[in-house]
């Protein structure tokens, strides 16, 4: 498959190139091909290998934007929130959020629950209404929560992907190249030049090779790296990125009701208790970097750690030997070139609205921020940039969600005798498959028909079984094994990496996805990318 594609990128002008596969490229590459483009998206790592698989899994409206008046830019995102729901109902889910404040916050409780109210409508109310909580409600329908110093609290709704953030992003990708775009991952851009089209020097890092792309127009989409992208062709911005750190953990499922657990944390932003299958997300901070990658410190838990233990009743507190995996990323933030942040500045009220920037001597146009629930926007927003550059750009509405195949897949699974198959925290595995793959749900199916084996689940702490990694061998450009343990799948998260590493059925799926290179790749996960600070071996026997 890999060779293929970058014969194809070698072959043509493209009418666009797109450079970063995180959710900005993806979206952009999934509507630009769905009207009538011809696309190529080159990404230096994996697909959603970035900013995009370290987000709290929240399609939300941005409640918290209301504090700083941001009253158009939460009628946006509720709005792509709303939508999402509609054209994404398996996998764009909404949920409760049962918030609880301390005594002492710097706004009345019950001026917090008329931001709920005022949300609500800025919603269309396309959810249930906001209730106000005092603290007998909230001992009796979540025990768990410490009322000791607590005002009282709220419940409104917003939404959560019941997978991970970098599988919401792989659907526009595949969504993308269904369409006819030519991606390719671990093809870093290292030369961009604009002479009568733009010319791309690319070092594809599995090959060993470099080759040379070539576009009418170039979007830079590569998220917090955008800058140094524009610094490497030559285009000078009005705006740029400053990166703001986001760190969560997981651990053990804290509570079994399905409902996303919010405090204000001693810092005074929203914190979260996420539903992740058996387990729970918990965090996140928001602390200035200015270096990427960034990193988690050992800061970084012990204010995750210190925080929860506060506000939940839990037999014993949380350590970092509950932890079963880290994410950690950056925000990037837009602020205009020479407009500095002060030292006294609130960070976390900071703006999080996107910026499309356009440069029609160029043909170019760079995105800077942009979140999971706004890629629609910005998605329509990109094909209304390319016709201002002379492309002719017609989109419908049918470039993105689901199929309406999902009744004829249950069909088939049934007669396979899948229906049945459940796994705590993920539903069936049916309902899984179908929210993970869409239409290829049903090559899935056909490969377990012809191998029966390949039903057998890799963990019995998640629902992904082999057939999965047969079809990832096949149609996902899954290149390492943890672009499958990680994006793909959620495995990583949420099996403790001792485990994987006992798992003969995981070795067997590492064969699948490598054939005689699956000793290699299983040796650069499990040795080279051992956790240094979680504690799977006690987590497993939580």
């Amino acid at each position: 498959m890999r060779s293929k594609i970058v014969a194809g990128l070698k072959a043509e002008t493209f009418d666009v190139a797109i450079v970063g596969g995180g959710i900005n490229g993806a979206v952009a590459a999934a509507s630009l091909s769905a009207a009538g483009l011809k696309v190529a998206l080159l990404e230096k790592k994996d697909f959603a290998s970035s900013t995009s698989q370290e987000s709290s899994n929240l399609i939300w409206g941005g409640i918290k934007y209301l504090e700083s008046y941001e009253f158009g830019l939460v009628w946006d995102l509720c709005r792509s929130r709303n939508e999402l729901m509609r054209k994404y109902p398996s996998s764009v889910r909404e949920i409760r959020f049962f918030t609880t404040m301390q005594k002492g916050f710097r706004k009345p409780r019950i001026m917090v629950f008329m931001g709920a109210l005022l949300y609500w409508f800025m919603g269309r109310f396309f959810t249930q209404a906001p209730r106000l909580l005092s603290n007998k409600t909230i001992n009796l329908e979540e025990p768990l929560v410490e009322t000791g110093n607590s005002q009282g609290g709220l419940e409104y709704s917003d939404c959560y992907l019941r997978d991970n953030d970098a599988r919401f992003v792989f659907q526009f990708m595949r969504r993308a190249m269904r369409s006819g775009t030519h991606a390719l991952n671990y093809a870093e851009v290292t030369k961009a030049t604009k002479g009568d089209v733009w010319s791309f020097e690319v070092n594809d890092q599995e090959q060993g090779q470099t080759f040379t792309v070539k576009a009418k127009a170039f979007i830079n989409a590569a998220g917090p790296y955008a800058d140094s992208l524009n610094q490497v062709a030559a285009i000078k911005t009005a705006y740029r990125h400053i990166f703001s750190k986001g760190v969560h953990l997981i651990v053990p499922r804290l509570s079994e009701n399905k409902r996303v657990l919010t405090f204000f944390a001693d810092d005074g932003r929203l914190f979260f208790v996420i539903p992740m299958g058996a387990c729970s997300c918990i965090g996140t901070t928001d602390t200035p970097v200015d270096k990427l990658p960034a990193t988690v410190t050992e800061d970084d838990r012990s204010f995750i750690l210190d925080n929860i233990n506060k506000r939940l009743r839990l037999a014993k507190p949380l350590t970092r030997a509950d932890v079963i995996s880290e994410r950690c990323g950056v925000r990037p933030l837009v602020k205009r070139v020479g407009e500095k942040v002060g030292v006294n500045d609130d960070w976390m009220n900071l703006s999080r609205k996107h910026v499309i920037e356009t440069h029609k001597e160029e043909n170019q146009i760079s995105v800077f921020g942009g979140k999971l629930t706004d890629c629609l926007n910005i998605g329509r927003e990109l094909c209304d940039e390319l016709k201002t550059l002379g492309l002719k750009v017609k989109l419908n509405d049918d470039w993105f969600g689901e199929s309406p195949s999902r009744n004829s897949f249950e069909a088939e699974a049934k007669a396979l005798g899948l229906s049945d198959i459940q796994v705590a925290g993920e539903g069936t595995l049916v309902d899984r498959l179908w929210r993970c793959y869409d239409l290829d749900a049903f090559d899935i199916l056909k490969l377990i028909k012809a191998d029966d084996s390949l039903r057998t689940a890799v963990s019995p702490l998640s629902s992904v079984i082999l057939a999965e990694f047969a079809h990832m061998a096949e149609r996902e450009m899954v290149t390492h094994l943890e672009d499958a343990l990680r994006r793909r799948t959620r495995l990583a998260l949420v099996v403790p990496h001792e485990e994987l590493a006992k798992s003969p059925d995981l070795r067997r799926a590492c064969e699948l996805l490598f054939k005689s290179r699956a000793q290699t790749e299983w040796d650069i996960y499990f040795k080279l990318s051992a956790p240094q600070t979680v504690g799977a071996a006690q987590v497993a026997k939580a």
